[in-house]
């Protein structure tokens, strides 16, 4: 029996369980088997020392330790405790047992399974309650959604959804490591097994580029694609037959079943033509396995066939075998699903064709790198010969992964992932249910004309009785990619020609191309045709003929490549990979830059770059001429400034519409008046819309979604040169058969129209001028129809739509325009984005809409997430004709022409300002695609990439399909019902539209705001605080510095006015239910133990003013919780306890605070790292107690962070290495996180430097965020912090804050239930934070499994904010947000205050926790059973009946027996998770080596005089000398040593090679680097050169690799051969040297000197605020590759420009040899001329840029400590030992 407590009613009652006796007469059989097990289990567990599995296969093995016994070895330590395991053997029982319960459970009755999956807690949990390891618990995990017994019960007749949506998105994301080798000379006529060799060295060294699974053994997946071994297979060769098809097949394990489908897959063979020569059981070691690779292991089988009789002379190309084999696969697909044998999502039997081809052959699977070997016999075997080898080795963010998904594919191996694929997949079959190739034709798949027809014209995504579907959201990206990739192959496309179609480069404005025009129009003809698969991206593909690479147009992943003497080409993610390769050896060292290819010949051997390939390919075809003669381009024209609506009418139709006076006076007035949109700050703290008493247009119902973590988002501020918003109308002909009649398309500048440019479009349709045939549909309908009418209606026009397209229309217009009021007045409208989606699908069904563009005119769109859902949904245009009609209407009224002559606006003409509004709106337009990682508009349309909270099911079937709405909501009737809401009642001249209030509050008409001025009054009194107590007024002379004595009546007021508030979160539709009695309050445990989980928000110093952000911390730490440091630094001053505080409670350490104690601290428990690293030095890392990782923010995720120029004082800027009054706004984290495995790397880096602090990674909540988070978790993350989508305290644009992130009660459910049901709950904490107020949020929270809990805008509100929301303007009129003295001396607040506050939250939930009978907090985490969904709050909501919980929260496993999670992992001793901390494992075994080196610890102990060591290094050592730093800082500081520690390393560097090198510290490398060398380098030196035998121009040769000198803060770095791209983004410090650089060199630059002496990508100096720049321009072309909008260029013209310059190159020579340097030196008069230098505003007077006298000092190195320059005066040299030892 199980007593539990009703509380909404205060009453008890008793549920009982009555087991059936169904269930009674198996218990003797269950009982069996357990005692079977128990026995077998006694006789084979054995007892040994617990240790760690030696890093031999090159697993990054991490370890755990507790912080107050943590002691650094050269090695891995080994417990000297023993303990209880189980060895494989007992293994192997487990997974008997299991499988043999599971059998019971199959047989059991349908109703004693569905009441155990509803309440757990009734009977046995099954296996998992056996007593094994946490660690072996995947073994019952068949669904990650079903894995664990639910703890919120169903409704009758529903089912979970919280894991509902494609697959890619909700269960399994991946990235990884991947290469090529190709040599086409050596060996005979089927290569050489070297070839092998090496692929399979490569693979295993970037294990640290992948994962494990669950049991930390079995790989995310590895694999290998090669030429097919001839030699291996020789038995199954004749001279008839010398190279036959081959199959890899994984088959059942169960022979029965097995030969089943082997018998299926011969008689298709057989059908087809195909004589069946045999099959091939693949030598193979199971044992080689994991656990769990091994229990999911497939049979494996090779099969082979011989080509059709009738293709006899298809032996040169094999095109008509190839697609013959292509097509026979997919077909023995539908006959083995037909056959009830085919593969289904979570069957264990799969059937898999890894390869069907007569050229190439995949090995894979769900293994190590050095596995796969071990388990493939065949690849040891001598007899394996090729001429290339793909290798690819697999993160994935879900622990269960499976054998199929490991890669390559067929064709290709991806490191990425495509962020448009819902659109794409959907656009795949819109494609091909246009095909028309007739039925009778299918049966045929010999003859190869009839299989080239197939490939083209049969529609293979709806004949799923003929052939497979080509695509599936079932699948992975990747599988889709390389599904279409294949069929476009199998077509008459080659493969550079099918990936430069689908990955396209940033052709526009692309100087490297201006030569090549013909590849310029290559893309233009195939980007009309095919929306590009978008998303970061390294594709390594090849189609048997060639093999090749290809990046995606950010170049947003590694790519470098290597080609020797003999002509083999490696190409990998990582340089260094190929161990034995001799630098001797290597001709050319090059990357693959954004958007380009490279290609090796297989049969000729010969090497393209990118030039020639694309050349190459795009001269095939004439396409310039077929644009010239097909193509109607619309360019922007000029906005008519004639009215359509009077004002009256006008403001009738912006009510009917749902337009509000914010609209008009916030949006519009900015769009118009300044191009941009309105920003905003404060977060949104407004009911969520279908919880709103307000009505809502249905586009507040979507959530943007956004990139975090597995791919970035990108950023269109400063690379905006790789996106677009243009568009295309018309009929898209097929992408398979290339003709001209492709170019036959109308192609928009802009997607947003005005009418001058509908006019353009309506032109076309003149037979003369293109006969674009064009109709408008209206989707008004009676208002007499009443809300039933919609559906009417809506069926009308799809109707209509289907019969025009039908008839040959190319152009839909659905118009809602109404002729004038009376119109207006008799009918409504369905809302633009109901109909726009409705009608996109419908064509979609029909198999009609590639045949047609769909204009949306509509009167409801004027802010960018309107025009961004329209186009989400289908849309290829809007015309906002009632936008444009406000912005006339406001640009003539009064007001507005009053405001422009008072300067309040800057003056404008109607025509100007139409065109601000459009750029505003194709600028936000942008942002929103960024935040995807979309840089292309056209891949946007019809993606679909929003989640839906509060539409209902007819909703989402009619107008959304595909998109997910977890929580039910309103129908089609009600949201007509909405729509007429907003009706004004008439329309009159004085008639104004409703202030909603939805942005600012209204007080009692408006949008209710649960942060107001009157919730901060309530509060302020509770905690004692008086606004008008500060240092500008009386503080000095009143008692306790004005802190009154808390009042805990006013509490309870301030709580009462929060409960019985509207209803505006999720959380407010939940109730309690115990499962015991209550308890007395003394016996729960006190006040101070629950405050120790408080935290507060990252909010960072400049955001806050200083005595804002210092009060927090010092309240925060008073109680035990965690401060935030936010973006941006802190003084180190805060890293001391305070200890001059006198009685009054000042200090003159912090003279600026009040209400002080000895021993106060203000230095944050968390130092947060965000993209950009402001303020990150060695010292602030090392004086965190945890670093945390801004990956998004919760008021604008998926963007950077943002800093008004006037909030940036001298203080900020000097934090921040910045300058004064300078706008900050920090990119999107792309620069040094590109994927899953980027943020292990940054993980790695913060865990080398600081070993003692744990490593956080903040998230936003948004639909998919469990995968990633178990990603992260795997990642080596300590803890992971949820967001909500509300949260934010500075300037953010307003559509951000209402519109992106999701709350925090979704994305904490779901998080916190993936890492259950992966595994993994136990590796990391969770923290939440976003609006959390009360102790109820605080007890919520923690039963959806949260264990800390951050305080944002309320703990603002506690240490005096007053709700004014203008932090964006620096005017907070209380300081708390305000930099400037006046205000900030105007603070009233005080660490009491803070305290006061978390003492009542931490007091209520100690009253809660009495009220539900739980004694200590901790029992109450993770107890989702003991919510419920409160039947009085639903009834409470106004707009529908159609809200459910039950189907969400269901999803969250019942842990109320297994409390394991809570603790650390047994690996990890067990204990509290808070006090373990992850280490870096053998990647970090050379920095302990340096450390633990007696020299060098001997040099920093002596603090002076000249050291040098040498070591060795290759790839996998990363974040070499970060420790080291750590160290020193620890020590010294920031300043560093007074001697200097030289460290000489020879060989390849792994990533982060010399992270965090500061003063004193001087790094020699000789070999190469990869990626982020020098990452926020703080002093001291970096020296990378080849080696001295190299056999390669070291000046045309790529030795770092991207993101080099990231965030660096000092120091000098010097580089023979060029960088990669974003050299010195973000540097505010690094004086640095190299021999040329990728793209956006210098971007975001506030500091420092850069000096390439060689060519340069594009977007040089995209927002470089600071510092100089000197560039070499050798070909003449350096001025196009500058982005203009913020810095200037000039030649060097100034004597302290030369002196500076010239000094550095020679500081460069003497450092590296480098001929290039020595070249320019040696006839310097000459060569300085074709120098450029690039200054931003701020260094336009420097000495270095405007003429100076003889005398000034100019900086030279940055190599000294910060306080100590490095200067020479203005025409002096420097001496031999100046130039060696300046930094002195």
């Amino acid at each position: 029996r199980s007593p539990r407590t009703d509380f909404s009613s205060k009453k008890y009652y008793t549920i009982c369980t009555k087991i059936p006796p169904s269930i009674i007469s198996l218990l003797p059989q269950w009982s069996l088997f357990l005692i079977i097990f128990l026995q077998h289990l006694s006789t084979i567990t054995s007892t040994h020392p617990t240790t760690h599995r030696p890093p031999t296969n090159q697993t990054d093995n991490h370890r755990s330790i507790r912080r107050e016994s943590r002691e650094r070895t050269p090695s891995i330590p080994q417990p000297s405790n023993s303990t209880m395991r189980l060895n494989s053997a007992a293994v192997v029982a487990v997974l008997a047992a299991s499988s043999a319960i599971d059998a019971y459970v199959h047989q059991l009755p349908r109703d004693f399974l569905t009441r155990r999956t509803a309440r757990s807690s009734q009977l046995p949990s099954g296996p998992l309650s056996f007593g094994v390891e946490k660690k072996d618990r995947w073994q019952n995990m068949k669904d990650l959604s079903t894995a664990l017994s639910m703890a919120f019960p169903l409704k009758e007749g529903e089912v979970s959804n919280m894991f509902e949506g494609p697959r890619p998105l909700v269960k399994e994301r991946d990235a990884c490591g991947v290469g090529f080798i190709a040599n086409t000379s050596s060996g005979e006529e089927f290569g050489t097994h070297k070839v092998l060799k090496e692929g399979l060295a490569a693979l295993d060294c970037m294990e640290h580029r992948g994962a494990c699974g669950g049991d930390g053994v079995s790989g995310d997946g590895a694999g290998i694609m090669t030429q097919i071994p001839w030699k291996l297979f020789s038995e199954y060769r004749s001279e008839s037959c010398p190279q036959p098809g081959v199959g890899m097949v994984f088959l059942p394990q169960n022979e029965e079943r097995r030969n089943a489908v082997k018998k299926v897959i011969e008689e298709v063979c057989e059908k087809n033509e195909l004589k069946f020569l045999g099959w091939r059981e693949v030598p193979v070691d199971a044992d080689s396995l994991g656990p769990m690779a091994k229990a999911a292991v497939p049979s494996m089988w090779q099969m082979f066939v011989k080509a059709p009789e009738r293709l006899n002379d298809d032996e040169e190309t094999r095109d008509g075998f190839e697609r013959t084999l292509y097509l026979v696969r997919r077909r023995i697909a539908v006959e083995l699903h037909d056959a009830g044998l085919g593969w289904e999502d979570n069957n264990d039997d799969e059937v898999y064709f890894a390869s069907f081809s007569s050229q190439t052959i995949v090995y894979k699977g769900m293994v190590q790198g050095c596995v796969l070997p071990q388990f493939y016999k065949d690849l040891q075997n001598p007899d394996y010969t090729t001429k290339f080898v793909i290798y690819h080795r697999r993160f994935s963010t879900n622990t269960n992964p499976r054998w199929p998904l490991a890669q390559p594919m067929r064709v290709v191996g991806h490191n990425g992932e495509i962020n448009t694929l819902i659109g794409n997949v959907n656009w795949v079959k819109a494609r091909e249910k246009s095909k028309t190739l007739p039925a009778e034709k299918l049966n045929d798949l010999v003859d190869a004309e009839n299989t080239d027809n197939i490939v083209m014209l049969c529609n293979t995504q709806d004949v799923p009785n003929v052939l497979e579907p080509l695509v599936d959201l079932n699948r992975s990206d990747s599988a889709n990619l390389d599904a279409v990739f294949e069929l476009m192959t199998k077509s008459r496309h080659r493969a550079p020609c099918a990936l430069m179609s689908l990955v396209p480069t940033a052709y526009e404005n692309e100087p490297s191309l201006r030569d090549n025009p013909e590849i310029v129009d290559f893309y233009k003809f195939h980007g009309g045709l095919l929306e590009a698969w978008d998303g970061p991206a390294l594709l390594v593909f090849s189609d048997g003929k060639s093999i090749g690479a290809s990046l995606d147009r950010n170049g947003l992943r590694p790519a470098r490549y290597s080609i020797t003497k003999d002509g083999t080409v490696y190409m990998m993610s990582e340089t260094g990979v190929i161990l034995d390769l001799d630098e001797a050896d290597i001709v050319q060292k090059g990357r693959l830059g954004p958007g380009q290819m490279i290609n090796v010949d297989l049969k000729s051997g010969e090497f393209k770059d990118n030039i020639k390939i694309k050349s190459e390919i795009a001269s095939r075809h004439p396409y310039g001429e077929w644009l010239a003669k097909g193509r109607k381009d619309v360019d922007k024209l000029a906005f008519s400034e004639e009215r359509l609506y009077d004002d009256a009418t006008a403001t009738f139709a912006q009510g009917t519409f749902g337009w509000g006076l914010e609209d008009i006076g916030m949006q519009i007035q900015d769009m118009a008046g300044s191009g941009k949109e309105t920003t905003y700050s404060m977060g949104d703290d407004a009911p969520i819309a279908v919880l709103s008493e307000r009505p809502h247009t249905p586009y507040n119902y979507l959530k943007q979604r956004f990139a975090q973590v597995t791919n970035p988002p990108i950023d269109p501020l400063r690379e905006g040169v790789v996106m677009s918003v243009a568009m295309t109308l018309g009929k898209k002909e097929s992408i398979y058969q290339v003709s001209e009649k492709g170019a036959r398309l109308i192609h928009l500048k802009s997607p947003v129209l005005n009418d001058a440019e509908m006019e353009r479009i309506a032109s076309f349709a003149e037979p003369e001028n293109g006969a674009f045939k064009q109709s408008t549909i209206s989707t008004r309908y009676a208002l007499a129809d009443g809300p039933e009418g919609i559906k009417k209606a809506i069926d009308a026009i799809c109707d209509k739509a289907v019969e025009d397209v039908r008839n040959g229309v190319e152009v839909v217009i659905l118009s809602d325009k109404a002729a004038g009021q009376s119109e207006f007045e008799e009918s409504t409208y369905i809302p633009p984005l109901v109909a726009v989606g409705a009608v996109h699908h419908r064509l979609i069904e029909e198999g009609l809409r590639m045949d047609t563009g769909i204009v949306m005119e509509t009167g409801s769109a004027w802010s960018t997430h309107h025009f961004a859902c329209l186009i989400g949904y289908g849309a290829n245009a809007v015309h906002p004709y009632l936008a444009l009609e406000t912005v006339k209407q406001w640009h003539g009224s009064s007001r507005t022409q009053s405001m422009m002559k008072a300067g309040k606006l800057k003056e404008t003409t109607l025509d100007e300002a139409q065109q601000n509004y459009r750029v505003a709106v194709e600028n936000g337009l942008l942002k929103i695609l960024s935040k995807m990682g979309i840089s292309l508009l056209s891949s946007y349309q019809g993606a679909q990439i929003f989640e839906a909270i509060g539409l209902g099911e007819d909703v989402i079937n009619t107008s959304l399909k595909g998109t997910t709405s977890r929580v039910g909501g309103v129908s089609l009737a009600d949201i007509a019902s909405e729509t007429v809401m907003m009706r004004p009642e008439s329309a009159s001249e004085k008639a104004k539209l409703t202030n909603y209030g939805y942005y600012k509050p209204v007080p009692k008409l408006g949008e209710y705001h649960a942060n107001s001025s009157d919730l901060a009054k309530l509060l302020h009194d509770a905690i004692g605080l008086d606004k008008t107590v500060s240092a500008a007024t009386n503080r000095d002379e009143v008692e306790n510095d004005g802190v009154k004595p808390k009042s805990v009546a006013n509490y309870e007021i301030f709580k009462k006015s929060l409960e019985s508030a509207p209803l505006a979160n999720i959380r407010d539709l939940l109730d309690f239910e115990s499962d015991r009695e209550s308890i007395p309050i003394e016996e729960v445990e006190p006040v101070s133990e629950i405050m120790k989980r408080f935290c507060t928000g990252a909010m960072s110093l400049g955001a806050l003013s200083r005595e804002a952000h210092e009060t927090l911390a010092i309240a925060v730490n008073r109680v035990g919780g965690k401060s935030n440091s936010g973006e941006g630094g802190e003084d180190v001053i805060r890293g001391k306890d305070i200890t001059d505080v006198d009685e009054k409670g000042r200090s003159p350490t912090f003279p600026h605070l009040a209400g002080l104690k000895n021993g106060d601290s203000a230095n944050s428990y968390i130092h947060q790292v965000a993209s950009g690293r402001f303020g990150v030095t060695p010292e602030f890392l090392v004086t965190a107690k945890q670093v945390e990782i801004k990956m998004a923010q919760g008021a604008k995720p998926g963007e950077g962070g943002q800093l008004p120029g006037p909030k940036v004082s001298d203080y900020i800027a000097t934090l921040r290495a910045s300058k004064p009054g300078v706008t900050l706004i920090s990119p999107p984290p792309h620069h040094d996180i590109y994927s899953i495995e980027d943020l292990a790397q940054l993980i790695h880096d913060l865990h080398a430097v600081n070993e003692k602090a744990g490593v956080s990674v903040k998230l936003v909540s948004s639909i998919g965020i469990g995968t990633v988070a178990c990603g992260v978790a795997k990642a080596n993350a300590d803890v992971i912090q949820i967001s909500g989508g509300d949260g934010g305290t500075g300037a953010s644009p307003l559509s951000s804050i209402k519109h992106a992130g999701c709350p925090w009660e979704l994305g904490l459910s779901e998080a916190h239930s993936a890492l259950m049901n992966n595994g993994l709950r136990d590796r990391v904490t969770l923290r939440v934070d976003g609006g959390i107020r009360t102790g109820r949020d605080i007890a919520i929270a923690a039963m959806m499994g949260a264990e800390e809990y951050g305080f944002g805008t309320i703990a603002m509100i506690a240490e005096g904010c007053v709700m004014a929301r203008v932090c964006h303007l620096n005017t907070c009129p209380v300081g708390v947000t305000s930099q400037k003295e006046e205000l900030r001396k105007k603070f009233p607040g005080t660490p009491e205050h803070v305290v006061n506050f978390f003492l009542f939250v931490a007091e209520e939930v100690r009253e809660l926790m009495a009220h539900l009978g739980y004694s200590k907090f901790e029992d109450l985490i993770g107890r989702a059973d003991l919510l419920k969904e409160s039947d009085e709050q639903l009834a409470r909501v106004a707009k529908t009946k159609g809200v459910s919980l039950t189907g969400f929260f269901s999803g969250i496993p019942d842990s109320k027996e297994d409390r394991a999670f809570l603790r650390a992992t047994p690996e990890e001793g067990g204990g509290v998770k808070t006090e373990t901390v992850h280490v870096n494992g053998f990647s970090s075994d050379l920095d302990r080596e340096m450390c633990n080196h007696p020299d060098v610890k001997t040099a920093i102990e002596r603090n002076s005089g000249e050291t040098a060591v040498s070591f060795n290094i290759k790839n996998t050592d990363r974040s070499a000398c970060a420790m080291l730093a750590g160290d020193i800082a620890r020590k010294y500081g920031n300043k560093g040593l007074d001697g200097n520690l030289n460290i000489n390393i020879f060989g390849s560097a792994g990533q982060s090679f010399g992270a965090f090198v500061l003063p004193g510290l001087k790094v020699r490398l000789t070999g190469e680097a990869n990626d982020y060398v020098g990452k926020g380098m703080h002093g001291g030196e970096i020296v990378v050169l080849p080696e001295a035998d190299a056999g390669f121009v070291a000046s045309e040769s790529s030795i770092v690799g991207n993101a080099c000198l990231y965030g660096a803060t000092g120091g000098d770095f010097h580089a023979n051969g060029r960088a990669g791209e974003r050299f010195c983004v973000r540097n505010s410090g690094a004086y640095a040297v190299c021999e040329g650089t990728g793209d956006h060199c210098c971007e975001y630059m506030t500091g420092g000197v850069v000096v390439a002496l060689g060519t340069v990508g594009r977007n040089v100096g995209a927002g470089m605020t600071g510092g100089i720049g000197y560039f070499y321009d050798e070909d003449g072309r350096f001025e196009e590759r500058v982005n203009g909008e913020i810095v200037k260029i000039q030649r060097v013209s100034t004597p302290a420009g030369e002196l500076q310059l010239k000094n550095m190159i020679e500081r460069h020579f003497e450092k590296t040899g480098s001929e290039k340097a020595e070249a320019i030196l040696d006839n310097w008069s000459e060569e300085v001329g074709k120098f450029w230098q690039v200054y931003p505003p701020s260094e336009a007077q420097s000495a270095v840029v405007t003429d100076s006298i003889v005398g000034e000092q100019v900086k030279v190195s940055a190599r000294a400590p910060s306080q100590d320059l490095c200067y020479l005066p203005v025409g002096a040299d420097l001496n031999a030992d100046q130039t060696t030892r300046c930094a002195d």
